[in-house]
């Protein structure tokens, strides 16, 4: 089993030898820093499991390290614990302000210092657990995370509502009002030009949100949603959500990193429609769609897939009987089945 990496940020020796002595006999792996702007760069290249941070240092004290790590994607999550000998309630609240976990004061005592660290890594474990994209899983996300009482209709008045295929979820320039959770059934989201042509952007499935990105700008869709399917989606209002968003640093840092996700995928979709060939492109559309599915056999019109494609429904069609008369799919009334996965994956840009 590895050990959980700590990282302890502090300027005064004595203090730091003590606590990575503690942490080293509690069987922790600790790496040292000891000022603010050392523990940053370590911090961004080790990516600790939880940091022990002292609030007054040289160069960049402690609220300033916290707040360079809870912008970053690879670092919001890591659980952060001020460790300060000061104990005035507005150090605390700035602290909890910027999205502190917890705090020590000193001087500390071995088994608060430890009992601290245990909760928070087991804190943190528990809702990385919990977003493995499952309704039920949601729900005890949302239990794990709220932590307030004024949160618990998150989890036990969700409202759901059951979509018919082709129904819209929402139209560009429409205002947000919910985050939308798929519990079953698919989802297309799109954009429409000025000539009305629809050009399919993304495919969601159970257990993806969708609709977050205006919603967290407080802007009008900049997109399309309508059902692939007969879908099943829950709608979390947007002030609940914003509080459990603005009120969580897990919360927070989930969704900076879906974001992140989200800006790498549309870019790599953007090269490829830019400079792969139709015959690529429809592959690669194909494949992407078994993917959401999680399985060799798709179901999909034949102009839906010409606007993941981003091309006409004939030259689609042209395609996919290419394909068939290849031996990649089958197609059995209208049912697309990958019959050879890798050809498709290697054909040439």
């Amino acid at each position: 089993m590895n050990k959980k990496k700590i990282l302890v940020i502090e300027d005064n020796l004595e203090v730091r030898e003590n606590l990575t002595e503690i942490l080293e006999l509690s069987d922790y792996l600790v790496l040292e820093a000891e000022d603010g702007t050392e523990g940053v760069e370590i911090a961004s290249r080790e990516k600790p499991d939880l940091i022990i941070c002292d609030v007054m240092m040289p160069r960049l004290d402690g609220f300033g390290v916290l707040n360079i790590l809870s912008k970053k994607t690879d670092t919001a999550s890591i659980p952060f614990i001020f460790l300060t000998a000061k104990a005035e309630k507005s150090d605390f609240r700035r602290g909890m302000n910027l999205g502190a976990d917890d705090y020590i004061t000193k001087p500390f005592y071995k088994d608060e210092l430890l009992a601290v660290v245990e909760t928070r890594l087991r804190k943190s474990e528990q809702v990385r657990k919990h977003f493995d994209r499952t309704d039920q899983a949601l729900g005890a996300f949302i239990n794990e995370a709220k932590g307030y009482e004024e949160l618990k209709k998150l989890s036990d008045q969700r409202k759901v509502k059951q979509y018919k295929k082709r129904e819209t979820i929402y139209e560009e320039g429409d205002y947000p009002r919910y985050l939308y959770f798929i519990k079953q059934g698919t989802i297309k989201i799109f954009k429409t030009n000025e000539s009305g042509k629809e050009y399919i952007i993304d495919v969601l499935k159970e257990g993806d949100f969708l609709g977050y990105v205006d919603l967290i700008k407080d802007t009008p869709y900049t997109e399309s949603a309508a059902a692939l399917d007969d879908a099943e989606l829950s709608l979390i209002p947007k002030d609940d959500f914003s509080a459990l968003l603005y009120g969580n640093r897990d919360v927070s840092s989930q969704l900076i990193r879906m974001l992140a996700n989200d800006i790498a995928d549309k870019e790599e979709q953007l090269l490829q429609l830019a400079y792969n060939s139709v015959r690529k492109r429809v592959a690669d559309a194909v494949l992407f769609l078994s993917e959401k599915e999680g399985k060799n056999e798709i179901n999909i019109l034949r102009d839906d897939l010409a606007r993941i494609v981003g091309t006409a429904k004939e030259s689609v069609i042209r395609m996919l009987t290419e394909f068939k008369n290849d031996g990649y799919i089958d197609i059995v009334e209208g049912s697309i089945t990958i019959k050879d996965r890798q050809k498709l994956v290697n054909l040439p840009a």
